[in-house]
């Protein structure tokens, strides 16, 4: 069983996205330092939920060889037994950069991961949607949805079977736009009981105001509305909560995988991974996520 902790990694990491594969878990993670010194992804494995292993640099970046700073992001998906890891590169500011989003392959989860394509995925603004902050979400048919974007943009796209590029979604359009109301970036979407939970970061990273905001659609492409701030800064614990992922646990609790700021630091880079239960009020809806200090 997971647990709540927030000493997870000992040294600083963000943006982190959990999945349970072979009955061990796994946090895919952001080096949380400068920008330019950010150039790989680092995970935390774990076989009991407590204590976790750290495995450094699980890309090989020589087969990105355009890949230069902010490595960021990270989000894993299984199809057909290979795991397809997609991240953001370069921070790029407009369509005349190089970088942007990213898919390597390995035959396991650990790694190491390769480039899969050979060139970026998305490699240029498409509706106003900065190309990062990627999250892969399966669902129960196998399709294979992307969520992504920045400077306040959100885009959804259905990935294709090679996981090289896209089909159609529903309304023939390859990118939908479904930005909701107080997105900043950081999107992520599971399934529970028939109803597609969305979440994403409100605020910016860089200060308290950073907080997880959420809601609950219909279908994967349906634009979110009625949504709930469920974390914020704890002044008790930590702040700045933000850029998270999820895990569904075996005997069907909810967590929230998410990075924080410890309270004693002002570094906008001194990110904390943390975990905490997720849990649901009576009409369906993610209650409101209480921060712990951890064991």
């Amino acid at each position: 069983m997971l647990k709540p902790n927030s000493n997870i990694a000992k040294t600083y990491h963000a943006d982190p996205e959990a999945r349970i594969y072979n009955g061990r878990y796994y946090i895919y993670a952001t080096k949380s330092r400068a920008y330019s010194q950010q150039k790989n992804i680092d995970l935390y494995v774990s076989s009991d939920g407590e204590k976790w292993k750290e495995i450094k640099d699980i890309i090989d970046m020589s087969t990105f060889p355009y890949a230069w700073q902010a490595v960021w992001a990270p989000s894993v998906v299984e199809k057909n037994g290979l795991y397809y890891l997609i991240f953001a590169v370069n921070d790029i500011q407009s369509d005349d950069e190089e970088g942007g989003l990213e898919v390597a392959v390995s035959e396991n989860p650990e790694g190491p991961f390769v480039n899969h394509i050979g060139t970026h995925l998305i490699g240029k603004f498409i509706n106003g949607a900065q190309p990062i902050d990627a999250h892969f979400f399966k669902d129960d048919d196998g399709k294979i949805y992307l969520f992504y974007g920045g400077w306040g943009h959100c885009n959804v796209a259905l990935m294709n079977e090679e996981m090289n590029g896209f089909e159609p979604l529903p309304d023939g359009s390859m990118f939908k736009e479904i930005t909701p109301e107080d997105y900043k970036e950081a999107p992520c979407m599971f399934r529970r009981d028939g109803k597609y939970y969305f979440m994403w970061s409100a605020g910016a990273w860089g200060d308290d105001t950073y907080r997880v905001v959420s809601t609950v659609i219909d279908k994967p492409y349906d634009k979110p509305e009625n949504a709930d701030t469920i974390l914020v800064s704890d002044y008790d614990v930590a702040k700045s909560p933000g850029h998270n992922g999820y895990i569904e646990d075996v005997d069907g609790q909810f967590y929230i995988v998410y990075h924080r700021r410890p309270l004693e630091k002002t570094i906008r880079h001194c990110r904390s991974l943390a975990i905490d239960k997720m849990n649901f009020t009576q009409d369906g809806k993610i209650a409101k996520i209480q921060m712990t200090k951890g064991e």
